[in-house]
C-alpha cells in the first residue's frame, strides 16, 4: 500500500471499473428478495448541491447494504425534463447567442433546440452522481420525456379523463406574468416586504347609511388595482357595525358597478376596518368567498398583468356571464398593474374617497424562475379530481402499508390529503408533454392518445379541422408516475413484476405534497396486485432534513453560502471559489459582500477531502428528520478518520503479508485476551450498525463504526498486538495475525456502504490473505452478528487491562513524565480477579504502559512517597523519587493548598455567621458543613503530600 491514501488517484478509475463490469445491475435471481430505490429525478438543468449529496449518500448506503445481503437490488436512476427551468435555459441561450425568441423559431423548431441542448448539456448532474460513488444502474437510466415514459403519461391522462377524473375548467391559479404560465405552489417564493394598506371609501347605494350615520363603508386593501374587479364586500355576520347592511349594495367607485354586501366569517371584526372587498378573479381567499355567495368573477388583467381594455365576466362555474358589464375605465387600459395602482390611488384621492394610508408588512409571492410578483389569475386549465384519488392513498398510510420515517411527517401528509384541492396539471409552455386533447371549430374537446385515435373513436371525417391543445402537463404529473413508468408500465414487464412496489423512497419534507402524495395517489389508482388490490409505490418514505450553513441559515446563491459538494471532494482554490460564488451576480455590492465573506471563511480555498470523507460526514450528521448545520471541521475530522483506517490497514498488511495467518488447514492458533476481546467488540459493532441501518439511523451507524475503528481497533487492539508480534510463540503469532486480517477484512465490508472507495482499495489487498478471490467488496456478504463470538469475560478482563494502562498514562500526564521512561509500579488491595489478570496479561501491561516492574508489597510494608490511581478497588502507585522536580511539584501543590485553605476559611466564616445559620434552611447549612469537612480533608492531604515531598 502507498504511504497515504490519495482519493483523487483512485476514485474515478475505480468507479469506471465498477460501472463497466456491471456491478450496479440487479443480479437477476428472482428467487431472492428484491430491493428497489427510485432516485428522486433531479432536473435535467441541475447540478449537484448539498441536498443531492446528502440524499444520494443515504440511498447509496441503503442500496449497497441490501446488495451485500444478496438481494436483487435496483437503484433506478433518471432525470426530470423540468418544464419551466429547461425552457428558460434555452430561451436565454438563443436570446444571448442569436438575439431571437422562441416565437422566431416556432414551436417545433424551438423544441428541436431544447432537445439539442439536452443532448449536449443536460447530463451534468448524472456525471456528478458518479463522482459521489452512486451505484445506480446506468443502463436503465430514464428521462421523463423519453419514449416509454411519454407513452405512460398519455395513457394515464386518457384513462383519467375517461373516468371523469380529469376535466378542464376556468379557475384561479398562480400566474407568472413574465413566463406566461400557471405555476405550482412549490414554485412560488414568498418574500417579506414593506408596503402599504390603503383604506378606500365605498359609497353605499340606495341612500342607506351605517349604524353611525355614514353613507359609505371603508375597505382596506394592499392591492388597490384589483378594485376594478370587485363583485362584493364582505362583513362578519356578527359585527354589530355592519350586520344590518348585509344584503344591501354599494356603488363601486370608478366603475359604477352595483355590488352586494355579504355576510361571511372571512371578514375579521378585529382586523382592519372589518369590511373586506371581494375580488374573486384575483385573490384566492376572495375566490372561495365568491363561490360561497355565488358572486360573479371579473378578470381585469391580461396575461402580462396589465389592465384589460375590456373585462371578462364569468359565473362561479367559470362560464361566461352577463351579470355585469365588461366595461372598464379607459384611462387604465394597457397600464401595468403597478402603474395602475398609483393611478387608481391618485384618483380615489381626487374624489375624496381615500380615507388613509398605513404602513404595512406584506408577504409577497414571487415566481422562483421568472422573479416577478405572482398574480392570482382566472384561466382555463386542466385539473385532476384529487379527492377521489386521495382516499385510498390516505388509507395506505393509516393502515401501515406505507410508513413515514420519522413518523411525525405522517401528520403533514394527512393534513394536506384530508383537505386536498383539485390539482392544476396544465402549464402554458412548449417544453413538456403536450396535452392529448383536440378541439374542433365549435370548441368541442376530444381526448385520445393520438389525433388518429380521436377521429376514429368519434367518427370525425378528415375534413373536420382539429387543433391540439397548446398547453403541456405540469412536470409533477409525469414524475407522479415515476415508480411504475420507469419500470415499463403500461406494459406488464418483468421489471415491473420484480421491483414494484419499490422498497424505500428518500426525499425531502418540502415535496411530500407535490411529489410523494401524488405518487401514492397515481400508483394506487393504476397499479393493482393479482387480487386487484391497489399497490403502494413504496413501503417506506425516509424524510431528510435540509443542509444549512454553519450558522443554521438556508443555503442560497443570494447569500453566497452555497457549498458545492464536489468542491469538498476534489478541492478548489480560493480565487475559483470566489469566482464561482460571485461570477454571475448583477449586484456589485452583494457580490463584494459575498467575496469578502468567502475570503474570510476559506482563506486558502477548500482542500480535497475525497468522496468517502464527505459521505461519512453526511451520514454521521443525519439525525432522523432534522436539519443539518454543515461543519467543515467535522469533514476534516472524518478525512483524518479515513487516514486512520488507511494507516491501520498498512500496519496490518505489513505484519501479515507473506506470513502464516492461520487460514490453512489444521493450523494451531492461540488467541490472546486482546484477540478474543476485539472479535467480541467487532461482533457487537456489527449488531449495532445493522440495527442502525435497518432503522434509518445513519448517524448511529456512522458513530458505531467510528468508535470501533478509531478507539477500539486502532488505539487499543493494534497496540495490544505488538507484544505478541514481537515475542509471541508460533501459535500466538498465527492467532494474532489471523485476528488482525479477519477483523480488518470484515470491518471493511461493514464500512463499505458508507465509504465505498477506500474500503474497496484496501480490501483488494486484504482479500488475498483470507483466501478470497472475489472481484469486488460490493458483491461480498455483509457481516452478520454472531453472538457466539462475544466472550463476555474477555470484555471484562480487557477493560481492566485498559484501565490499568490508562492509570499509568494519567500519572505520566499529570507529572509530565516522558512516555519513553520506564516506571516501577506498586500495587495494593489486589484481589483474586486482579491477581489472575496480572498473571495473564503481564506482558501486555508492561509493554503498553512501559512499566519495568510490578510489585505487590507486604501489607505492613512502609511504602515510598507515590502518586496513586485507582483501578476498581486496586491502588496503582508510582514511587515519585527520581521522577519529578521536587521543588516544582512542591510549588504546584502549595498553590493548590493556598486555594483550598481560602475555600475552607470562606465556608468556616459563613458557618460562624449566626444570622446565616439561623435563617438558612437546615439542608443548606448541612451542605455547607459537608463542604467544610471535605475542604479540611483535602487541606490535610495536600499538607501531607508536601511533607512527604520534602523527604525525597
Amino acid at each position: 500500500m502507498e504511504k497515504t491514501f490519495n482519493p483523487n488517484a483512485v476514485e474515478r478509475a475505480m468507479y469506471q471499473a465498477w460501472e463497466e463490469k456491471g456491478y450496479f445491475k440487479p443480479h437477476g435471481d428472482t428467487s431472492k428478495e428484491s430491493y428497489c430505490i427510485m432516485i428522486p429525478p433531479p432536473n435535467v438543468t441541475g447540478s449537484l448541491h448539498m441536498g443531492h449529496a446528502f440524499q444520494d449518500t443515504i440511498m447509496d448506503t441503503l442500496i449497497r447494504y441490501q446488495r451485500m445481503q444478496g438481494k436483487n437490488t435496483l437503484w433506478q436512476v433518471g432525470t426530470d425534463h423540468a418544464g419551466i427551468a429547461t425552457q428558460m435555459v434555452v430561451e436565454r441561450k438563443i436570446a444571448a447567442e442569436e438575439d431571437k425568441t422562441k416565437h422566431d423559431y416556432g414551436r417545433e423548431a424551438f423544441l428541436e433546440k431544447v432537445w439539442d441542448w439536452k443532448g449536449e448539456s443536460g447530463g451534468t448532474i448524472t456525471k456528478q452522481l458518479r463522482r459521489l460513488g452512486s451505484s445506480v444502474d446506468w443502463e436503465r437510466e430514464r428521462f421523463t420525456m423519453d419514449e416509454g415514459l411519454s407513452k405512460a403519461v398519455l395513457e394515464v391522462f386518457v384513462r383519467l379523463y375517461k373516468e371523469d377524473l380529469i376535466y378542464r375548467g376556468k379557475r384561479l391559479v398562480n400566474w407568472d406574468p413574465k413566463l406566461h404560465t400557471a405555476i405550482s405552489d412549490l414554485e412560488v417564493e414568498n418574500k417579506d416586504k414593506k408596503g402599504h394598506m390603503w383604506h378606500f371609501r365605498y359609497p353605499l347605494a340606495d341612500g342607506i347609511q351605517t349604524a353611525d350615520g355614514k353613507d359609505y363603508i371603508v375597505v382596506a386593501t394592499t392591492r388597490p388595482e384589483t378594485m376594478l374587479g370587485d363583485t362584493g364586500v364582505a362583513v362578519n355576520p356578527d359585527d354589530p357595525r355592519y350586520k344590518d347592511l348585509i344584503g344591501k349594495f354599494i356603488e363601486l367607485p370608478l366603475v359604477g358597478r352595483r355590488i352586494p354586501i355579504v355576510g361571511d366569517e372571512h371578514a375579521d371584526m378585529d382586523k382592519g376596518t372589518g369590511c373586506v372587498k371581494i375580488t374573486p378573479a384575483h385573490d384566492f381567499n376572495d375566490y372561495e368567498v365568491g363561490k360561497r355567495h355565488q358572486l360573479p368573477m371579473i378578470n381585469i388583467l391580461t396575461i402580462d398583468a396589465a389592465i384589460r381594455a375590456e373585462a371578462e365576466v364569468f359565473n362561479t362555474k367559470g362560464e361566461p356571464s352577463d351579470a355585469y358589464s365588461t366595461e372598464l375605465p379607459a384611462d387604465y387600459a394597457g397600464m401595468d398593474r403597478f402603474a395602475a395602482r398609483k393611478a387608481i390611488v391618485a384618483r380615489f384621492d381626487e374624489l375624496g374617497l381615500l380615507d388613509e394610508i398605513k404602513d404595512h408588512e406584506l408577504t409577497v409571492p414571487y415566481g422562483d424562475r421568472g422573479g416577478v410578483v405572482i398574480e392570482p389569475m382566472l384561466t382555463d386549465q386542466w385539473y385532476v379530481r384529487a379527492d377521489v384519488l386521495a382516499k385510498p392513498a390516505v388509507e395506505a398510510v393509516e393502515n401501515g402499508d406505507i410508513e413515514f420515517v420519522p413518523k411525525q411527517y405522517e401528520n403533514m401528509y394527512f393534513s394536506w390529503m384530508r383537505d386536498i384541492q383539485d390539482w392544476c396539471i396544465s402549464r402554458q409552455l412548449w417544453w413538456g408533454h403536450r396535452i392529448p386533447a383536440w378541439y374542433d371549430d365549435n370548441g368541442d374537446v376530444y381526448v385520445g392518445r393520438t389525433e388518429e385515435e380521436v377521429r376514429a373513436e368519434h367518427g370525425l371525417a378528415d375534413d373536420v379541422k382539429l387543433s391540439q391543445d397548446e398547453d403541456v402537463l405540469d412536470t409533477w404529473f409525469s414524475s407522479a408516475l415515476w415508480t411504475f413508468s420507469t419500470l415499463g408500465w403500461p406494459d406488464n414487464t418483468d421489471a415491473l413484476k420484480t421491483f414494484h412496489p419499490t422498497s424505500t423512497l428518500v426525499t425531502g419534507f418540502d415535496i411530500i405534497f407535490f411529489w410523494v402524495a401524488r405518487m401514492i395517489m397515481m400508483t394506487m389508482h393504476f397499479m393493482k396486485d393479482e387480487d386487484g388490490k391497489p399497490q403502494v409505490p413504496f413501503k417506506t418514505v425516509y424524510v431528510t432534513g435540509l443542509i444549512r450553513d454553519e450558522n443554521g441559515d438556508k443555503m442560497s446563491k443570494s447569500k453566497g453560502n452555497v457549498l458545492d459538494p464536489l468542491d469538498m471532494v476534489d478541492g478548489i482554490d480560493l480565487e475559483s471559489l470566489v469566482q464561482k460564488r460571485t461570477g454571475n451576480m448583477m449586484q456589485p455590492k452583494l457580490a463584494a459582500k459575498i467575496e469578502k465573506n468567502t475570503r474570510k471563511a476559506f482563506g486558502d480555498g477548500i482542500e480535497a477531502h475525497g468522496t468517502d470523507a464527505l459521505r461519512f460526514t453526511l451520514a454521521a450528521m443525519a439525525s432522523t428528520g432534522r436539519d443539518i448545520n454543515w461543519d467543515m471541521s467535522r469533514l476534516e475530522g472524518y478525512r483524518n478518520f479515513c487516514n486512520k483506517l488507511w494507516n491501520a490497514s498498512r500496519y496490518v498488511l505489513m505484519n501479515t503479508q507473506e506470513q502464516d495467518c492461520g487460514f490453512g488447514d489444521n493450523t494451531a492458533m492461540e488467541f490472546s485476551l486482546a484477540d478474543r476481546w476485539i472479535i467480541g467488540r467487532f461482533n457487537q459493532t456489527v449488531k449495532d450498525v445493522r440495527e442502525a441501518l435497518d432503522s434509518y439511523r445513519f448517524d448511529m451507524a456512522a458513530n458505531a463504526l467510528y468508535e470501533f475503528t478509531w478507539n477500539q481497533f486502532c488505539d487499543w487492539y493494534l497496540e495490544l498486538t505488538k507484544p505478541a508480534l514481537q515475542s509471541g510463540s508460533e501459535a500466538e503469532l498465527r492467532g494474532t495475525r489471523h485476528t488482525l486480517v479477519s477483523v480488518l477484512e470484515k470491518l471493511l465490508r461493514l464500512m463499505h456502504p458508507l465509504m465505498p472507495f477506500i474500503t474497496e482499495e484496501i480490501w483488494q489487498q486484504v482479500k488475498v490473505l483470507v483466501g478470497n478471490e472475489a472481484d469486488s467488496i460490493m458483491l461480498e456478504a455483509y457481516p452478520s452478528f454472531d453472538e457466539s463470538q462475544i466472550d463476555e469475560q474477555s470484555v471484562v478482563d480487557l477493560e481492566w487491562v485498559k484501565q490499568f494502562v490508562v492509570a499509568i498514562r494519567n500519572v505520566r500526564g499529570e507529572l509530565g513524565i516522558s512516555p519513553s521512561k520506564g516506571l516501577n509500579c506498586l500495587l495494593r488491595n489486589v484481589d483474586a480477579d486482579a491477581n489472575h489478570r496480572l498473571d495473564e496479561n503481564l506482558t501486555f501491561l508492561k509493554a503498553m504502559a512501559n512499566v519495568e516492574s510490578i510489585e505487590i508489597p507486604a501489607a505492613d510494608a512502609t511504602l515510598p512517597m507515590s502518586t496513586t490511581q485507582l483501578v476498581g478497588e486496586m491502588e496503582v502507585m508510582i514511587p515519585m523519587a527520581g521522577l519529578i522536580d521536587v521543588d516544582a511539584e512542591i510549588a504546584r501543590i502549595s498553590k493548590q493548598l493556598e486555594k483550598m485553605q481560602k475555600d475552607a476559611a470562606r465556608i468556616e466564616g459563613k458557618l460562624s455567621n449566626q444570622g446565616f445559620v439561623a435563617k438558612a434552611p437546615e439542608a443548606v447549612v448541612a451542605k455547607e458543613k459537608e463542604k467544610l469537612a471535605e475542604a479540611k480533608r483535602d487541606v490535610a492531604k495536600l499538607e501531607t503530600q508536601i511533607e512527604q515531598l520534602k523527604t525525597l
